[in-house]
């Protein structure tokens, strides 16, 4: 907020406002509705400082309007003055508004009002100074203090406008100088009123806050900086000079360098709690603050940068001085840390960067308090106060601009990697110490700064200036090429072991000798040897290619390192020689294995020389195998800066900052290296047995055979070669699925191992309600174990067994009742299922346990019916009965002893009192003497049950309790006992105080008594164990809650730390990131129907029918009737992925905060009987504290980037979403929102950038800090990092939980943070994590059975998936949110993501590489969820997934994945390749198989070389393929993906239902969905790696039922599926039509059967999975939609969605950006399309079986006719198709004849069939599509020839031929009406066994929508 006091200008004097004003020049513009807005939030950014005086307008409008009219008037004035030509942005609108109000308000106002304006105000000005100032003082709250000293403040200042300073009376001017004194007491604050007087919040009272804010306040003994400063009337030039008050150390500092005053109190405020958080845990309080709680927070803090100070060898600049307050000096230190990181903007993601600023600063504070000389000049230090600015404009501003810089030459992200420096180049500049060359102050002329296409001036003195051009800047460590040999580089020793493996088996396979026979057979042996050449020639290809890779990065490196990668070359490049020449040698001197062991003990000759150079090359791979078993050593050496160290590691890897030590314990070493170990042996063994074998004797035989009867013209002579070609053929789909099938195992070892790992972590155990009723009775105590903390072991042993039961119970209550109400405030339960669950608070009334209703339910009338039919004498039997059902002996002893007291409260008689007494006695008398059932006839009892329940229906009745009707019951169930029930009952009335009429007893009674809480929570609880008869089996009803209620108690009894009080355990924050999704829906969201007149509402409410109908209940039961349309948007946005539903969870984490406060101090009585038990003064006092403790403990901050600039819009949705974020900041205190605040200089009219945070006041928000930003934040890198990093200054704590925006919480989950946040202390090896990993649960799995897929599969990932990577693979990252980070940890290295351009796409998974290799340690916790939806909709999902493959092969690009895949040990790569990257990798590879597998086969079918095998008799060599090619299609199908799943669903809801889902999912056609994904990830990951293109593409989070039209689905899917379904469908009818004459059908099928179901998947999965996809209408609706889309001409503004060609243009744009590599594989990979016309050419019938290449040349001829034929009817139509209509029409007549002729010549003479016409078209239609892709990325070459439009209207042709093919099966079908019906039902499974109805919503059937 802007400063609420004016400025008053030179020439400014006294006015009036008049009725006339001087009006601005102005438009008629669009007035914003009056009635539903206030004038102080809609003002422009460039006039902000008006917002005071507009809201202390509305503030005392109510009280005086006239005064409010003169503010109004004054702000008038005043934004005139600011802006007198009303140019800035939304000023003229402004103030034509605020005028037209004015001129309505002035005479309204001016006829109330008798006094002068100026009498007026100053009197009122009087009035509310001693009423709201004076007096509230020490009365109201700092915050209602600060409004009312702003709205004085502005009141003053319009005064002054209206009297000279001469008639402004004395009192007046008395009273402005007070309230201008207490403008620095009364600021808006966050969570700390530091300088409030008066009535303070009771957290400033809490000791470790006074104590951290004492020690910060000890300045006195600092040298005080001085202000320079001359009064305005002194002309002489001398300086005046006075000392700066400070009020504590960071005023102090900023005051030297010149912080702003926004990053003080935000930094301010931050150490304070940071200090008192870590000083309190676990000791008493004290108002001092310890000195280890200060060297922990030093220790935490420089951590990194003592780290740097030893890597760069510079000494650290943290220095302490003999004799001076150490503890003051720390804390100087660590806050100007703080001021840096504060203020840094973009910057915080350059951490060495803020080391460097941060190492000269701390040199300059130390010089300034003791050495006061600088060591390089000598200089003496000045301590004179800098501006606010100083810091921002001289040192962070340089370095932005820099990064501004670099940002614009990644043409967003567009440019190669390689030609412009990132977050991280920039970074690593300061990793070695030639950033010290940069100087301090910097200096803004050296290289870092300036680029090639800069210039810079240089003096030359004497006044002649040059311009030097800047060098160009090199890459620093690491250059980005865009290329797939990046997967080689980065995890070269996996691909050397599967190569030298497959050479070894192929070698061992091609002996016959079999394992065992190698190792004696010489020659063989010898040749499996040969291995080591192979791994020495790829050690060279490694060693080539890093240097080919970072060649753009040579320059910035030091000499030893380029001397590394020449020596690296040299002498790889030297063994690529020796290997060979020695083996050369050895092979004439053949040698046995036993001749190998003696040579090499003695004598060794020429013989052996190739095993002793073979022992010589692998001495550093022994080396480094020995240090993998001793990873402490390897620890130690990597960490090392030790000159002789570095030396001796410097051939092993390159010294880099990050990636040292990462090395596992030797425990966890063991655990993942038997993982692969035993993956790796199934693995070989089946690629040996399976793959290799088989196919060794056919390839030998084909080797040998001799094939002459070529069907085409063979180029290369394939007799001579061995036929080399045809093994190619066969063996190369094989060697993909080698390389490929490790994925399949390890999916098969990761669900086996996380099975086996989840059952022993207690998963599942409590899976059914069933379950839970069986273990109910220890749930409690497990609870009590895990977070009661307010008891010992001593205090346990004291207490008796019941006593600590009823305890435990006790405490349990307290948070399962709260965890059943917020259930039934989330309307997952009715008000019945609520009080069935809830448990009461105490037992103390009663002799046994009150266990929950819904365990007792029908216990009552069981135990009825059971004694009803009872027939013996004596009692034992019965009583056994009874006891032996726990549950059941505790409901009948409660209904006795409740349904006593409840009789003897209600009667006031004595008497009446006396005689139920009476029955009672003799009740307890019969029971002790075991003689029940002989004294009472148990037939009675159901007569007495049902008047019972009349009773207690009375009772409960909410009307005014008809007491004649008690009366009547009562004395009915008296007279029960007595005459039915009691043998000897009359005995009892005949006693002589007794013997009273019937009708005179039980009339004295007092109903006023139940009116109490916990009396009616009896009658309630009573009532229903009497009634329910029904097991309570069905309770609750809803699914949700009921995963909820058995997640929660399941939890109880896995591991899980025990939490420590509130008190002591770790503050944290949470942050949420939001763009501008729906925050609420409005009315109008909700009720505007779709196309098919459907709703949001209506969806919801028939998706949700059972919470529906609970909040139509809650509704009534509560009166909110009046509000019901707000209540029904809130109902609706919290089942969407909304922020108000993200809010209202993470709220929770607040209110568990002081549910756990209360319970602690509560004390024995308060647990028994709950918070209410306090009385209402006590209540309120503890309320405060709990609220300070909690406020103390958590913070909640939103980064709403857009919301300045949403307040500010005219768009509804905008001002929607501002309104709905504002009122969530009123309704949750603790919330607050961050924001980019771009504001206009009203003097320069440049923009200005601030990060802003405000919370909710009681109308409005407050700001609270305000920090200037160097720039715009968000245009360097992506986006949501950049969001994220503005916002991350305002959190608070030693934690922070990153959360999404679509994202929920649950209450009970809340509960367990305090046990999460201990396993930050959990040493695990050798160092504490750093992330803590966290379970989801995805919420949108009901919405339909493609969601339930999605929702299945990601339940899998983070729950099994994520399991088996923290442990035991030791490689889990951060996959997104819910994860919670060691905040400190993070801050201080780089934040909780990166933000590059592009290559940080996925950014929230670098935020795992850089913890894990900056030796962090990342864990996975599974007793704790949190809430995520997900995408719903094929098209969503597809966008995510596309989203996510593009992220991965940026992923593959990057220096965080190459440097993990080298400095991981082999079996971590491993795990670290098959979990990222690797997977899609994987995926590619996969779909590669089914293309290498065709191609081959098309090349032997059409060649004739596959008739030619098969006729041979010796050749089987298909079986062994199929079974090989088996397993590739495993992971097509996405049984990858189904494995984990079932696992995980068997743990968890039993395997019965994992095998039914399974079975569910496989007939709703998964595999066709995982097929179709499978798809997408291998388009855009193999398309970023080759061309770029990679983005963030926004999914929608909307409810996906409606139907997406042909044209969307061909946009979306054309070149990801559609192209590659028809090519590989082209492939499968030409291999079965060529090859039908000499193959049997089912061989054929068998071996392309999972091809068959790729190419349909990929062509028709998104018209199965699209809502009415086969509906008539819709399908001829999207016919002429499609027709109209293809038709239209693109050009500039058109949209894609609007026009082909506009698509079209967009589809091939990452051509244009691509790179040379990237555009000639792109041709390459073209040129396989003419494969189909070169065969098929000689399969013709008019080729007459020749083999002559003239018949191909010929084929080209007519191609080239048929384009240009085609080209002269486009021209014609352009030229003559308007003006020479005439001829236009005679030329395409002559054409047509001249075809017709053509083709009659070629029927008669030439022998041409039409079976030939069919062949002609798969033989050209290929060739065609070539070109165009050809065309595409020359498209250059072919604009300048002017060719383009023809490739256009060509590729246009194309589509339109494309687009009717997959349309014709979709229109057949929608023909029959039960398709649709069908596929709805196969669509909305979910929804129909859950008794939906969702046909009647896609048909738009509605019921009508009641809202009364």
């Amino acid at each position: 907020m802007a400063s609420t006091s004016g400025t008053k200008g030179p020439f400014e004097i006294s006015r009036q406002p008049s009725k006339r004003m001087i009006r601005a020049p102005t438009r008629t513009v669009e007035l914003p509705n009056e009635e539903n807005i206030m004038d102080s939030e809609i003002v422009p950014s460039s006039l902000a400082v008006l917002v005071p005086i507009l809201r202390a307008a509305i503030e005392i409008e109510g009280e005086n309007p006239r005064v409010a009219y003169l503010c109004r008037f004054h702000a008038f004035e005043k934004a005139h003055t600011m802006d007198p030509t009303s140019s800035g942005r939304g000023v003229r609108q402004f103030k034509t508004y605020l005028l037209h109000k004015l001129e309505k308000e002035g005479e309204l106002t001016e006829k109330h009002t008798k006094r002068s304006d100026a009498k007026e105000l100053q009197n009122y000005y009087q009035y509310f100074y001693e009423k709201r100032i004076r007096d509230g003082e020490f009365t109201k709250k700092p915050e209602e203090m600060v409004r009312n000293v702003q709205i004085a403040t502005v009141l003053y200042e319009v005064l002054k406008t209206l009297l000279t300073p001469q008639t402004i009376e004395e009192k007046t001017k008395r009273y402005a100088a007070d309230v201008e004194n207490k403008r620095g007491q009364y600021e808006h604050y966050n969570i700390l009123p530091l300088y409030a007087v008066g009535v303070k919040p009771v957290i400033m009272d809490l000791p470790e806050i006074k104590a951290a804010i004492a020690a910060l306040s000890k300045v006195d003994n600092l040298p005080m900086p001085i202000i320079h400063s001359r009064p305005d009337n002194d002309d002489s030039t001398m300086p005046m000079e006075r000392v700066k008050n400070v009020n504590d150390i960071l005023d102090w500092i900023a005051s030297i360098f010149g912080f702003q005053k926004g990053n003080v109190a935000n930094q301010r405020e931050h150490l304070i709690l940071l200090l008192a958080n870590i000083d309190i845990r676990n000791r008493p309080a004290s108002n001092e603050i310890r000195e280890e709680t200060i060297e922990k927070l030093m220790a935490t803090t420089f951590k990194n940068y003592e780290s740097w100070c030893h890597y760069v060898r510079c000494k650290s600049n943290i220095r302490y001085s003999d004799g001076q307050d150490r503890q003051q000096l720390e804390l100087i230190y660590i806050a100007l840390y703080l001021l840096i990181w504060g203020e840094a903007s973009n910057i915080r993601f350059m951490p060495k960067c803020l080391c460097y600023i941060f190492h000269h600063m701390c040199n300059d504070v130390f010089g300034i308090l003791y050495s006061n000389t600088y060591q390089v000049s000598g200089d003496a230090y000045q301590i004179v106060t800098r501006d606010d600015e100083h810091f921002l404009r001289e040192v962070i501003t340089p370095l932005y601009e820099n990064l501004m810089k670099e940002a614009k030459r990644s043409n967003k992200g567009k440019a190669s990697h390689s030609n412009w420096r990132n977050y991280d180049d920039l970074n690593e500049y300061f990793w070695s110490d030639k950033c010290f060359k940069l100087g301090w102050p910097m200096n803004l002329n050296s290289d870092f700064f300036r680029h090639k296409d800069e210039t810079q001036t240089a003096n030359q003195g004497r006044g002649r200036t040059t311009t030097v051009p800047g060098k160009k800047k090199p890459k620093t460590n690491f250059v980005e090429v865009r290329t797939y040999l990046h997967l080689y580089r980065s995890f070269d020793r996996m691909w050397i072991f599967f190569i030298l493996a497959l050479q070894a088996m192929i070698i061992i396979s091609w002996s016959n000798l079999g394992l065992v026979g190698v190792l004696t057979d010489e020659d063989v042996f010898k040749n499996v040897s040969s291995i080591f050449i192979t791994y020495a020639i790829l050690n060279f290809f490694q060693v080539t290619i890093d240097i080919i890779l970072i060649w753009n990065a040579l320059r910035n490196m030091k000499f030893t390192q380029l001397l590394r990668y020449f020596l690296k070359f040299v002498v790889a490049a030297i063994w690529v020689v020796v290997l060979p020449v020695c083996f050369s040698s050895s092979l004439q001197n053949p040698t046995g294995l036993i001749q190998f062991v003696t040579n090499w003990a003695g004598d060794w000759g020429p013989q052996s020389i190739y095993y002793w150079a073979v022992a010589i090359y692998m001495i550093p791979n022994i080396v480094a195998a020995l240090l993998f078993f001793l990873p402490p050593i390897r620890r130690t050496l990597e960490r090392s800066n030790m000159r002789i160290v570095t030396l001796l590691m410097w051939w092993a890897q390159p010294k880099l900052y990050v990636g040292r030590g990462m090395h596992e314990s030797v425990f966890s070493l063991v655990k993942y290296t038997l993982f692969w170990v035993m993956l790796l042996i199934s693995k070989l063994a089946f690629s040996y047995y399976v793959e290799i074998s088989p196919l060794i004797e056919p390839t030998k035989l084909i080797m040998a055979m001799h094939i002459d009867n070529y069907q085409w013209h063979e180029v290369f002579p394939e007799n001579d070669m061995h036929n080399l070609s045809v093994v190619i053929s066969i063996w190369a789909p094989i060697i993909l699925v080698y390389f490929m099938d490790t994925q399949i195992w390890y999916a098969i070892y990761a669900t086996l191992f996380g099975g086996i790992i989840g059952a022993f972590s207690h998963l599942g155990e409590i899976r059914t309600l069933g379950m839970l009723r069986s273990r109910f009775q220890s749930v409690p105590k497990a609870f009590s174990e895990s977070f009661w903390t307010g008891r010992n072991r001593k205090n346990i042993q004291e207490e008796s067994d019941d006593a600590y039961e009823r305890d435990n119970i006790a405490y349990f209550s307290q948070v399962w009742n709260e965890f059943i109400n917020s259930m039934r405030e989330e309307d997952l339960i009715s008000n019945r299922d609520r009080d069935l669950l809830l448990v009461p608070y105490s037992s103390i009334d009663v002799s046994v346990i009150q266990w929950p209703p819904f365990l007792l339910a029908s216990k009552i009338p069981i135990a009825v019916d059971m004694a009803k039919d009872y027939k013996k004498d004596d009692d034992a039997e019965l009583f056994k009965k009874i006891k032996s059902d726990g549950y059941m002996y505790s409901a009948v002893v409660e209904c006795y002893e409740t349904l006593k007291d409840i009789i003897l409260s209600l009667l006031l008689s004595a008497e009446d009192r006396h005689f139920i007494e009476l029955i009672c006695a003799k009740v307890e008398e019969c029971i002790e003497d075991e003689v029940f059932v002989k004294e009472f006839k148990m037939s009675g009892l159901p007569s007495l049950s049902e008047k019972l329940e009349k009773f207690l229906t009375l009772l409960r009745s909410e009307d005014s309790k008809p007491e004649s009707q008690i009366v009547n019951v009562l004395q009915d169930i008296v007279e029960i006992i007595i005459q039915d029930v009691m043998v000897d009952g009359h005995v009892i009335l005949q006693t002589p105080q007794h013997n009273v009429d019937k009708q005179q007893r039980f009339v004295n009674i007092d109903t006023s008594f139940t009116q109490k809480r916990s009396v009616m929570e009896k009658v309630i609880r009573l009532h229903l164990l009497l009634t329910v008869k029904e097991s309570a089996i069905n309770v609750p009803q809803n699914i949700e809650a009921r995963r909820r209620i058995t997640f929660f108690a399941n939890s109880l009894f896995m591991n899980m730390p025990k939490a420590p009080k509130v008190r002591d355990m770790l503050s944290f924050s949470v942050l949420t990131p939001y763009y501008k999704e729906n925050v609420q829906y409005s009315n109008d969201e909700l009720k505007k129907e779709n196309e098919d007149g459907i709703s949001i509402l209506f969806y919801l409410t028939k998706i949700y029918p059972d919470e529906w109908a609970n909040f139509d209940e809650r509704i009534k039961s509560e009166n909110f009737e009046e509000d019901r349309e707000e209540y029904v948007r809130q109902w609706a946005s919290y089942r969407g992925q909304t922020l108000s539903r993200t809010v209202r969870g993470m709220m929770y984490y607040w209110q568990a905060l002081l549910l756990q406060y209360l319970i602690e101090n509560a004390g024995d009585s308060g647990i028994s009987e709950g918070p209410r038990s306090f009385d209402y003064n006590e209540r309120d006092k503890r309320l405060e504290q709990a609220k300070a403790l909690a406020d103390l403990k958590f913070t909640y901050v939103v980064s709403c980037q857009l919301y300045g600039s949403q307040k500010k819009s005219k768009n509804t949705f905008d001002r929607s979403c501002y309104n709905n974020i504002l009122n969530l900041m009123v309704t949750h205190s603790a919330l607050r929102v961050a924001y980019i605040d771009e504001t206009e200089d009203t003097k320069g009219g440049k923009k200005v950038y601030y990060s802003v945070l405000v919370k909710g006041g009681e109308k409005y928000d407050q700001e609270i800090y305000r920090i200037k930003l160097p720039g715009p934040p968000t245009e360097i890198g992506e986006g949501k990092p950049e969001n994220q990093n503005h916002a991350i200054i305002f959190t608070r704590g030693e934690a922070l939980q990153t959360i999404d925006m679509n994202q929920d919480n649950y209450y009970e989950e809340a509960f367990k943070m305090r046990n999460v946040l201990e396993e930050f202390h959990a040493h695990k090896g050798q160092r504490k994590p750093t992330i803590l990993g966290l379970r989801e649960h995805i919420f949108t799995g009901s919405v339909s059975s493609l969601a339930w897929f999605m929702s299945n599969q990601e339940t899998s990932f983070v729950t099994i998936g994520q399991r088996v990577l923290a442990n035991p693979l030791k490689v889990r990252f951060h996959y997104g949110h819910p994860d919670i980070f060691d905040r400190i940890f993070h801050i201080t290295r780089g934040g909780i993501s990166k933000a590059s351009k592009t290559i940080n796409l996925s950014e929230d998974i670098f935020a795992g590489y850089n913890s894990t290799l900056r030796q962090g340690y990342i864990t996975h916790h599974e007793y704790i969820q949190v809430g995520k939806g997900r995408d719903v909709g094929l098209n969503q999902i597809s966008l995510f997934e596309a989203k996510v493959a593009n992220g991965n092969g940026e992923q593959t690009l990057c220096r965080d994945v190459y440097r993990l895949g080298r400095r991981f040990d082999f079996f971590r790569m491993l795990s670290f390749y098959f979990t990222t990257v690797g997977f899609y990798f994987s995926s590619m590879i996969t779909v590669l198989t089914v293309y290498v597998f065709l191609y081959g086969r098309l090349y032997m079918v059409l060649s004739g070389v596959e008739r030619e095998i098969i006729s041979s008799s010796n050749i089987h060599q298909s079986k062994a393929l199929e079974q090989a090619l088996a397993s590739q299609s495993v992971v097509q199908l996405g049984l990858l993906l189904v494995l984990p799943m079932v696992m995980e669903i068997g743990l968890e809801k039993g395997f019965r239902t994992a095998l039914g889902d399974f079975i569910i999912m496989q007939l709703q056609l998964a595999s066709v969905f995982f097929t179709f994904q499978l798809g997408t990830k291998a388009h855009y990951y193999g398309r970023t790696l080759l061309h770029g293109g990679s983005k963030y593409r926004p999914t929608g989070r909307g409810f996906v039922v409606f139907h997406a039209k042909f044209a969307d689905n061909y946009r979306m899917y054309s070149r990801s599926h559609f192209v590659k379904g028809l090519e590989i469908l082209i492939l499968l009818i030409i291999y079965e039509v060529y090859g039908e004459s000499y193959r049997s059908s089912t061989l054929y099928f068998f071996i392309t059967i999972s091809m068959w179901f790729l190419a349909i998947s990929w062509l028709f999965a998104p018209f199965l999975f699209n809502p009415s996809g086969f509906d008539w209408q819709k399908t001829v609706d999207d016919w002429s939609d499609w027709k109209r889309w293809m038709g239209n001409r693109g050009g500039i503004g058109i949209p894609s969605d609007k026009s082909w060609e506009s698509w079209w243009d967009e589809e091939n744009e990452h051509l244009k950006y691509s790179n040379v590599r990237g555009k000639i594989l792109e041709i390459v990979l073209a040129c396989r399309f003419f494969i189909y016309q070169y065969g098929i050419v000689y399969h013709l019938n008019i080729a007459r079986r020749s083999k002559n290449i003239l018949v191909f040349a010929l084929s080209w001829v007519v191609l080239v006719i048929v384009l240009i034929v085609l080209k002269m009817v486009s021209m014609g139509r352009r030229r003559f198709g308007t003006d020479f209509q005439l001829m236009f029409r005679i030329l395409k007549a002559l054409l047509f004849l001249g075809f017709l002729s053509v083709m009659a010549v070629l029927f008669v003479v030439c022998a041409l069939t039409v079976s030939d016409l069919f062949a002609s078209v798969l033989a050209f239609m290929p060739s065609g599509w070539a070109i165009i892709l050809i065309a595409q990325t020359c498209r250059g070459l072919l604009k300048w020839a002017k060719l383009w439009a023809s490739v256009r209207e060509l590729s246009r042709a194309y589509e339109y031929v494309m687009g009717l093919i997959i349309f014709m099966p979709t229109a057949v079908l929608s023909w029959f009406p039960f398709v649709s019906e069908f596929q709805t039902r196969l669509l909305f499974n979910q929804a129909f066994s859950r008794g939906l109805q969702i046909s009647m919503i896609l048909a738009g059937k509605k019921d009508t929508y009641k809202t009364e």
